[in-house]
């Protein structure tokens, strides 16, 4: 029963008094306990779920831009990118929400477009400062537009990185992924691990010489082999 909705009166009884005041006041007493439960219950759902989602992010639990171990393939990103521009793209998956950003000099980076906070859109302003800068409106979350460290906020780590390439008829692609703080050397050795072995051994990645090395043996053997098998 609502709160408008009363019983009629007893007979002999007056409508106003004493015993329909308290009926009233008991009702309105259970109808406020009762928002006020949900109105905890909502705040303790909505909390508890902020908080798990913290946590998930913080511990790596949850996905990461950049985690893959081989090489994404390349993709465009745009025709061409002025200076003080930026443009929201999609990579390395359709999942992944990414950021190209020109400076005002002309140099080209790519971010992933995740707070390192609380996973909230990561925006470019370019009116800010010298060079502008990355914000996270959630919590006030701030990043560096060159290195994508952090400047101020809560973020905890920098935004992991896109490698972006721009061709000669302007156009911007990106090419691989770095995670949050890792060195761009150490990220493409990760990604190009034995399947580009020219490429891992100009860069002087860890054991490229002597996966080379390897396979400069291999291939002498087979030949080798092929030799003596034909003087046979």
């Amino acid at each position: 029963m609502s709160v408008t909705e009363q019983p009629a009166p007893a007979p002999g009884q007056d409508p106003g008094g004493d015993a329909a005041a308290e009926q009233l006041r008991d009702r309105i007493s259970a109808d406020s306990l009762t928002t006020r439960r949900d109105y905890l219950r909502i705040v303790a759902t909505v909390s508890g779920g902020l908080a798990i989602g913290g946590v998930g992010v913080a511990a790596g639990i949850l996905h990461r831009h950049g985690d893959s171990e081989t090489l994404p393939a390349p993709k465009k990103v745009t025709d061409r990118l002025a200076p003080g521009q930026s443009i929201a793209f999609r990579y390395p998956g359709e999942e992944d929400r990414a950021l190209a950003v020109r400076l005002g000099d002309g140099s080209l980076f790519g971010y992933s477009a995740v707070c390192t906070h609380l996973a909230c859109a990561v925006l470019w302003r370019e009116d800010r400062g010298p060079e502008g800068e990355l914000y996270c409106p959630c919590h006030e979350g701030v990043f560096s537009a060159r290195t994508g460290e952090v400047t101020a906020g809560p973020p905890p780590r920098p935004l992991p990185r896109i490698l972006l390439t721009e061709l000669a008829d302007g156009s911007v692609w990106a090419t691989a992924t770095a995670r949050s703080g890792e060195p761009l050397k150490d990220a493409l050795c990760r990604q190009f691990g034995d399947s580009h072995p020219d490429a891992s051994r100009q860069l002087g990645c860890p054991g490229a010489a002597r996966t080379a090395g390897t396979a400069r043996t291999t291939g002498t053997a087979r030949t080798t082999g092929a030799t003596e098998s034909g003087r046979t």
